[in-house]
C-alpha cells in the first residue's frame, strides 16, 4: 500500500518542507506555505501506466532534424514569434492576463489547421456550449477539432492516446488534476505533475501540444518556475485591457529566436494580425500639439513608431507628482531630472505626466531622447514638427547616446513618411547606407532641443 506523507509547499517557488514556515528561504516570500498531502507511488512520476518503453542510447548524427518537421500555424504574427511554425512534438505554453485572448487566439489558430489532422481541445474550465459560441462568433469552421471537457489527466491521457490527434490544447493547465496527488488542482504539486505527464506524452507519441497557463498578479506564469524550464516554448500575450492593441512576446523559444514579438488587434472576429504596427500606432495623430513626438523603438527585432505624449502643469501642492504609462517611472524621474540639470528647465514646481499612445509598453532607452523632447515641448508650449522622430538614449551628463539598430528605425521612419530625424552624433557617423530623410545627428540634449528651436 502507497505510503501517504504531509510536507509544506510554497505557492509561489515550489520550495518544499518538512514543516510550516513564515517566510520562504529560497524566494523570500512570506506566509506562502501551504500544506499538501503526498502519496509516494512506486511507478514514479509520469508513469501511472507503468508501460512506458525504455529508452536506447544512439547517435547524435542519427537522429532526424526537427526543422523539416515544422507546420505553419497559418497565423503570420504567430508564425514570426515561433520561429516558422510549430515543431512536430512540441510543448508550447501560452500565458496572459484574463480576458487578454489567450483562449481566442488558440482557437484561430485550430481552425488554420484544417486538413492537417484532428484537433483535440481539452478545457477544463468551459463547457462544450460555451466554446461553441466563441467559435461561431469567430467564424470558426473546422470539422476536425475535436472538444473533451475534462480535468484528470488519466482520461486525458487515455483520450489522447485513443484518438491520436495531430494538435492538442489544453486550457488551462491549472484546471487539470491527478489522483496520485492528494492536493487541489492548481497547487504547486498538481501542475508539475500533469506538465511531467503531458511532456512526456507529447514527447513519445510526437503530438504537438499547447498549453494555457493562468498568470499571477505579478504577471509570472501561476504555478511553479520549473512550469517554464520543463516545457519548449514559452509565449506572453501582452497589452492593456481597455486598449485593443496585444503584443505576442517569447520569452524562451528551443526552436527559434526570443527577439521576435508579433502584433494584434482584438476585434469582434477575433485577434486580427498587424502586419504594418507603426502605420496602426501613429495613425490618429492628426494635429500637432505642444508636448508629441514620434520615436522609433524596437520590439524583438522589428521597428516600431509610437506617439509619446506629455503635459506639464504647475504643481497645485508642494511636492509635484509625476506619472508614467508605458514606460517606467523611475526612468522619468532620472530624465526630468537630467532636464533640470543640464537644460535649465525648472520642472521642480511641475506636475508632468507622460503617456503611450495606443497603450504600448516600452523598456528600451532609446526612446530617451523622445521623452527630453516630449518634456521640453509641454514646458515652453512649442510644438515639434510633425515629420520629425526622435531616437537617442539619454545619459545622466544629458549627453546623447548610441543605440542599436540604427538603420532600421530610420528606414522605418522613411518608409512613413517622415523628413527628419535626430539621432545621436556617434551613430550617424557611422551610417553607410543613403537616406533621403534630413538626419542630425546631436551631441547633447541641449543640441536636439536648440534644433528644434523648442528654447525661447
Amino acid at each position: 500500500m502507497a505510503k501517504a506523507k504531509t510536507i509544506f509547499v510554497c505557492s509561489n517557488c515550489g520550495y518544499e518542507s518538512a514543516k510550516w514556515l513564515g517566510k520562504c528561504p529560497a524566494c523570500n516570500e512570506w506566509n506562502t506555505f501551504y500544506e499538501e498531502k503526498v502519496v509516494n507511488s512506486s511507478a514514479g512520476v509520469g508513469s501511472s501506466n507503468g508501460n512506458r518503453t525504455k529508452s536506447v542510447p544512439k547517435k547524435l548524427k542519427e537522429v532526424a532534424g526537427l526543422e523539416t518537421a515544422r507546420t505553419s500555424t497559418g497565423i503570420g504574427e504567430l508564425d514570426r514569434v515561433l520561429g516558422g511554425g510549430l515543431v512536430k512534438g512540441s510543448l508550447v505554453l501560452v500565458g496572459g492576463e484574463p480576458g487578454i485572448g489567450k483562449s481566442t487566439l488558440i482557437l484561430q489558430l485550430c481552425d488554420k489547421v484544417q486538413g492537417d489532422g484532428k484537433v483535440l481541445y481539452i478545457s477544463g474550465e468551459e463547457s462544450a456550449e460555451q466554446v461553441k459560441i466563441r467559435a461561431d462568433r469567430l467564424g470558426i469552421n473546422n470539422d476536425d477539432i475535436m472538444f473533451l471537457g475534462e480535468t484528470n489527466i488519466d482520461n486525458i491521457q487515455e483520450a489522447i492516446l485513443s484518438i491520436q490527434p495531430k494538435l492538442v490544447i489544453v486550457d488551462s493547465i491549472q484546471t487539470m488534476y491527478s489522483e496520485e496527488i492528494s492536493s487541489a488542482a492548481g497547487t504547486v504539486s498538481q501542475v508539475r505533475e500533469i506538465t511531467a505527464r503531458i511532456m512526456r506524452m507529447c514527447k513519445d507519441n510526437g503530438i504537438t501540444t499547447i498549453i494555457i497557463g493562468h498568470v499571477t498578479k505579478d504577471g509570472n506564469i501561476a504555478g511553479p518556475r520549473v512550469l517554464e524550464h520543463m516545457v519548449d516554448t514559452v509565449l506572453y500575450i501582452e497589452g492593456e485591457r481597455y486598449f485593443s492593441y496585444r503584443i505576442l512576446r517569447s520569452v524562451k523559444n528551443r526552436f527559434g529566436s526570443t527577439n521576435e514579438v508579433g502584433m494584434f488587434e482584438m476585434k469582434n472576429e477575433g485577434m486580427v494580425e498587424i502586419t504594418n504596427p507603426s502605420s496602426i500606432l501613429i495613425s490618429d495623430r492628426k494635429d500637432n500639439p505642444a508636448g508629441s513626438v514620434i520615436v522609433a523603438s524596437i520590439e524583438g527585432t522589428r521597428p516600431l513608431l509610437v506617439e509619446l505624449q506629455a503635459l506639464t502643469t504647475p504643481s497645485v501642492f508642494g511636492i509635484p507628482k509625476r506619472t508614467a504609462n508605458g514606460i517606467d517611472y523611475n526612468r522619468l524621474a532620472v530624465l526630468i531630472a537630467v532636464l533640470e540639470k543640464r537644460a535649465g528647465l525648472a520642472l521642480g514646481g511641475q506636475d508632468v505626466y507622460l503617456n503611450v499612445v495606443s497603450g504600448i509598453k516600452i523598456a528600451e532607452p532609446a526612446i530617451d531622447l523622445g521623452v527630453v523632447l516630449a518634456c521640453t515641448s509641454s514646458y515652453k508650449n512649442v510644438s515639434i514638427p510633425q515629420n520629425v522622430v526622435a531616437i537617442g538614449e539619454v545619459g545622466l551628463t544629458g549627453e546623447v547616446r548610441a543605440v542599436n539598430m540604427i538603420e532600421k528605425r530610420i528606414k522605418e521612419a522613411e518608409k512613413l513618411g517622415f523628413q527628419k530625424c535626430i539621432i545621436p552624433e556617434s551613430n550617424k557617423k557611422l551610417l553607410k547606407d543613403n537616406f533621403k530623410l534630413d538626419i542630425i545627428g546631436v551631441k547633447n540634449i541641449n543640441e536636439a532641443i536648440r534644433n528644434l528651436q523648442l528654447k525661447n
